[in-house]
């Protein structure tokens, strides 16, 4: 199995609540996603990160194999996810890893 680890920043420019109701979107986008792609696993996103973290939003997923990741990475649907994620978030840092 393949763990997938992203870690995003918000943009600064957006409002308190601007972030906020960015980051319920993006969560929610996210993990309707197991119903729509095969080979994912688990995946969940944490919009509240204690004080201590460097960055706004995590996504903590779980691929089959890595072809599954691959598969996900280019599924129409997550790419429209992601489209909406590049309007809101400066920053992205991921960590891939096999379980």
């Amino acid at each position: 199995m393949i763990k997938h680890i992203i870690i995003w920043d918000l943009k600064q420019e957006l409002s308190s609540e601007e972030k906020i109701e960015a980051a319920a979107k993006i969560k929610h986008d996210l993990e309707m996603l197991v119903d729509k792609i095969g080979g994912i696993k688990e995946l969940k996103v944490i919009t509240e990160l204690l004080s201590s973290s460097n960055g706004s939003i995590m996504l903590d997923s779980t691929f089959d194999d890595e072809n599954a990741l691959d598969e996900y990475a280019v599924h129409p649907e997550h790419l429209k996810v992601k489209e909406y994620i590049s309007t809101v978030v400066c920053s992205r840092k991921c960590a891939d890893y096999i379980i």
